[in-house]
């Protein structure tokens, strides 16, 4: 029997089914890492604001769960990985980047429609500006790793 030529892709090129880009490498751990201190931090603080002083600033303490829920979010597509993951993540970090754009740009503007402050108010400064850089890095990182191969067991 005469052996199959092999084409310009051999199986071990091909993505497997089931296999996924890994996201949580070099870099991308500080991200992972980053995104898990800001969901915690912005789950604790969105909880307390909304069950102790609701009704001081709804709007801010809203943005703040909302907030949170996006921390979290990229947190998990992160650590989950895979392509869609990925795409699902830098869709968003976007989002994320124009939340703390709008919402900054409105503390600024008009600070008196927002009587206690968010996590994106005057674009996180209030966390050392890391809400309006951390989407811009992840979206950054999200872009290099469109193009990783995954990663194999050994």
């Amino acid at each position: 029997m005469a052996a199959k030529p092999q084409t310009e892709h051999s199986t071990t090129d091909q993505q497997q089914p089931g296999a996924r880009t890994r996201l949580v490498a070099g870099p991308g751990v500080l991200l992972v890492w980053l995104y898990g201190v800001m969901s915690v931090g912005a789950v604790s603080r969105s909880i307390y604001e909304i069950l102790v002083r609701f009704d001081t600033a709804p709007l801010a303490h809203t943005l703040s769960a909302v907030a949170a829920v996006v921390y979290a979010f990229i947190t998990y597509t992160l650590v989950r990985g895979g392509e869609r993951a990925r795409r699902a993540a830098l869709v968003c970090c976007a989002a994320e980047l124009a939340g703390v754009l709008i919402v900054g740009t409105w503390t600024v503007v008009e600070p008196s429609a927002f009587p206690d402050s968010t996590v994106w108010s005057t674009y996180g400064m209030g966390y050392v500006f890391i809400p309006v850089l951390l989407p811009v890095t992840g979206m950054l990182w999200l872009r290099r790793a469109r193009g990783q191969r995954p990663a194999t067991k050994a």
